[in-house]
Order: structure tokens, then sequence, then C-alpha cells
């Protein structure tokens, strides 16, 4: 359904122009085996091999229906929360489907920027969409003042995918109504050392729906598999709305592994890892401050936002140069001035810079 998008009041538009169907795998499409891979915001190297194996065995039991009882069971107790608080999706974007197609709401809203795709779904299940839209000079942080009294859906990253901004929980749980939706999208909160700020099994924060995904941490976004943490009531509205068998066997297998012991401390390791290559990456990045370059933070994800001049003619440089990454103007709030930049390993970081330095030198 195409919406016609006008402003509505400060801080709030209905609507918009972006592209929201454009997602990073669209930048290495065609040509992935030959670029350097810093527009999605899949960790590499994964899944690890002991992973692999498992998802391997499970192909033997094919035959079978799959059964996620146990991965469900698994999940809740990695939240400390009762199964029938947990939903098992094919990725956190089919949550989103779920949630637009199932709930019964009619002011929906959607802070930006960031992923575009609860939006889009929304949009094609016939809502009319109005956007906060949070601010560069703010640091792209949330004033909760901004949402509408009268949302009855509210949608919000954390960490929010393309800032890098991990919202306080407290900021978040003060967005709670009565009558209110308050979805979390939290698919990279496990690449965020601790998980500061999760909300992920709290109980007490009324019409709070929190996704997890766990393709991105684990490698697995050929395989989807994510889920749905929220009241029991929402749940069983959201499953109703699921085909029969959503997930498949093979990523019954995987949750397993993710959310197992041996999981939650790789992924714990693999969170720190990450903090202290984006740490280098941000370092590196302000050396090019004299060529107008700028990123926000403080980030807290496994990519960055980043200020770049001209920044569609640098993306087509990088990539003659073999390096892909993530056009920022398809998120509303954004302009042709972003991009997105995948965290990688140090040395991959530097021949990053490296590159943007000779591209943007007179």
């Amino acid at each position: 359904m195409a919406v016609t998008r006008v402003p509505d009041s400060a801080g709030v538009a209905v609507g918009a122009g972006p592209d929201l169907r454009h997602h990073g795998d669209a930048e290495v499409r065609d040509d992935g085996e030959k670029l350097t891979d810093l527009a999605v915001n899949v960790r590499t190297g994964t899944p690890p091999v002991w992973l692999r194996e498992r998802i391997g065995a499970a192909l033997e039991g094919l035959a079978a229906y799959p059964d996620g009882r146990a991965a469900r069971a698994a999940v809740a107790r990695l939240h400390g929360v009762p199964v029938e608080r947990v939903l098992l999706t094919a990725g956190a974007a089919e949550a989103f489907v779920l949630l637009a197609r199932a709930l019964r709401v009619r002011r929906p809203v959607v802070v930006h920027p960031q992923f575009t795709e609860p939006e889009a779904a929304l949009e094609d299940a016939g809502h009319v969409v109005r956007r906060v839209l949070l601010r560069e000079e703010d640091g792209f942080r949330l004033d909760p003042s901004l949402v509408p009294e009268d949302a009855d859906l509210v949608v919000v990253g954390n960490p929010t995918n393309p800032t890098s901004v991990l919202h306080p929980a407290g900021v978040l749980a003060a967005l709670a109504r009565p009558g209110r939706v308050l979805v979390v999208d939290e698919a990279f909160m496990d690449a965020v050392p601790g998980e500061r700020e999760a909300l992920a099994g709290r109980t007490d924060v009324p019409g709070l729906v929190v996704l997890r995904s766990l393709t991105k941490t684990w490698g697995l976004a050929g395989l989807r598999i994510g889920y749905v943490v929220a009241a029991p009531e929402i749940v069983a509205e959201l499953e109703r709305a699921q085909p029969l068998w959503p997930v498949s066997s093979p990523a019954l297998v995987a949750a397993l592994g993710c959310v197992s012991d041996r999981g939650v401390a790789e992924a714990g390791a693999a969170a720190l890892a990450v903090a202290g290559d984006r740490e280098h990456l941000v370092g590196r990045l302000r050396e090019l401050a004299g060529f107008g370059v700028s990123v926000v933070g403080p980030a807290e994800g496994p990519f960055l936002l980043v200020r770049v001049p001209g920044a569609a003619a640098v993306r087509g440089a990088l990539r003659e140069v073999g390096i892909a990454v993530r056009r920022g103007d398809t998120f509303p709030g954004l302009g042709e001035d972003w991009i997105r930049v995948a965290v990688r390993d140090r040395a991959t970081s530097d021949t990053l810079v490296s590159a943007l330095s000779r591209i943007l030198a007179p």
C-alpha cells in the first residue's frame, strides 16, 4: 500500500520517501565474493565449527516435522521467563510482519533512523505510520517526549541500526503506556558486552515486546532464526498469525546451540572483541576529521554510522577498490552524506581508512 507522507508535528512525520526495502545485502548481492563486505552486519568467521556441525547433524531428521518446544524452553530459561512468553520466528523480520498483521493497532509510530523493515511491514499491512525523527545534533538519542501520547504502537531499536546508539533501558521503559504496545528491537543486543540496557526478560513493563535475532552474531542470516519475548496474550496473537512449522529443524537446533551455556559464553567473548575492534575503527576514522568525516558516538553496536561528504561518490570509489559499505540515505532521517560501516578486524579497518584517505584527498 503506497502512503503519501506529510509533516505532522515537531519531530514527527507521517510516512516518507526513502526505499525502505533496501538493506545491506543489496550492496554485495552481485559481487560479494570480490568485495570486502562492510555493508552487512553479520559477524565474520561464523557460524563456528561446533555450531555448523550441530546444524549439519540436524539434516538427518528432515523427514520429521519441526518441533520447537525444546528451543522455545531454552530461550525462556535464558531470559528467566515462562515459556508462554516466548515465540520462535524465522528471524526478526518475520516477527515484524506478524506484529503488523496480528495486532489491532491504529496509530503506530516508528522511531527513526532505525531498521526500516518494521515500517515497511506496517505499511504492507495497511497501516499509516508516523515517524519520530531523532536528530544528529542530539546524537540520535531518544527523547521520549517526541513520541505522541496517542501512539498505540511504538517501535524503537536498541542498540539502534544504523546509529549504533544504545538507549538507556529506563528511557525506553518510560515509553510504556496502558493500551500501548512497545516494541524494542534488540537484534544486536548480544553484541553489547553484558547486554547493558537489555529489556528482554522484563515482565514489569506493560505492553513490552522484545525482538531478538540469532542471525547477526552467529552468521545465520541464511538460516533465519530469531524470537519474540512478550506477554503471553501478545505471543498467542502472533502465534495465531504464523503458518504451521514456521522455523525449520536446522534452525531450531541452531537456536539451542546459540542460547546454550557455550553459546552465551562465546557471544559474550565476541562482544568484547568487537568492542575493542570498534574503538580502533573509531580512532582511525577520527584521523579523517579534516576531510569532514565524523562518527556518531558513543557507538555500542557492531557497526558505525559515519558522515562522509559526497558519500554516494565515495561509496562508488570504495567499491572500485573492492570495499562495500552500506548507503545511509535509505534510512528515514538521514541524508546523502551518510554511510554505515560494519566493524571488522583491525587490519580490515586500517585498509578501509587508508582507502578513504586516498579517495577524499584533494
